[in-house]
């Protein structure tokens, strides 16, 4: 399937562009049009945290451009990257805009649509999975539970203003769970905050360090020591709070990959099923 159209809103002909999710690093954690989109591409711009791994994953043929950003550090202005979309799918290239995560989650993606509809050109999003999900399930904890919380928090650390404001007294309630994004440098802040609005100082916390990849870290720790637990973390990390891991989860988690050797009753398994399925087909 052909995932360019090559046809903008307004009839003319035009390359078009992709908002690709890439999710946390591992590219087994891709969709299958997010890979299949990949191969396709003539122009890839990505973010700085999109991983190796994914990138060689992108049509050899295709041109490969780093328009990251670095927290309180050197970053393309937005009004860049929209300009380069535009000039690009307006000669006619197929694009793909490769963002960590999900596109919609603090990705900016609002911005480069606009950018996109100003110039009448096409635009589709492919969703990737956010980091907040994968983290999750590595720790083995749901991010909703009956009867502890019905709703999650999605919150961001900072804004362009500084360190965001939040709404701290839900934030701080009994039950409640937050995934803090890009919350690293303010995480002395955020601690202040929740247990000036009543949360405890033993409140549980989970970071989640390198989400999916082979250099992936669990710490595991408590709001009054979330400042110095951060210390300890070199690389992009999600930090949810009100989450414990699970019990049988250790300071580094499972494997990314799995030999089926590891579980030597699979094969049967899988022998069975295939079995089964020919005979009532």
């Amino acid at each position: 399937m052909d995932y360019f159209t090559g046809i903008s809103p307004n009839g003319q002909r035009a390359g078009d562009v992709l908002f690709v999710g890439a999710g946390p690093g591992d590219p087994d954690l891709l969709t299958v049009r997010a890979h299949r989109a990949l191969g396709q591409a003539r122009v890839v711009l990505h973010d700085r945290l999109v991983s190796e791994d994914i990138l060689a994953l992108v049509n050899p043929a295709a041109r490969l451009v780093e328009v990251g950003k670095t927290g309180f550090g050197p970053s393309i202005a937005q009004s860049e990257i929209n300009a380069l979309l535009v000039h690009l799918a307006s000669d006619g290239e197929q694009v793909v805009r490769l963002k960590g995560g999900d596109p919609a989650l603090f990705g900016r993606l609002d911005e480069e649509i606009e950018a996109l509809d100003q110039a009448g050109i096409a635009w589709s999003v492919v969703p990737g999975i956010t980091s907040a999900s994968a983290a999750s399930a590595r720790i083995g904890r749901s991010l909703t539970r009956r009867g502890r919380n019905g709703a999650l928090r999605i919150v961001t650390g900072h804004d362009a203003k500084g360190f965001a404001d939040q709404d701290w007294r839900a934030l701080a309630a009994e039950g409640a769970v937050t995934a803090l994004y890009m919350g690293k440098r303010a995480a002395r802040f955020v601690s202040g905050r929740l247990m000036m609005h009543g949360a405890g100082a033993d409140l549980p916390v989970t970071i989640v360090e390198n989400i999916s990849r082979v250099d992936e870290r669990i710490v595991a720790t408590c709001l009054g020591d979330l400042p110095d637990a951060v210390e300890t973390c070199d690389g992009p990390a999600l930090i949810l709070l009100g989450l414990a891991p699970h019990p049988r989860m250790t300071a580094r988690s499972l494997p990314a990959e799995l030999a089926l050797s590891d579980f030597p009753f699979f094969p049967s398994l899988l022998k069975e099923a295939s079995h089964g399925s020919r005979a009532t087909s």
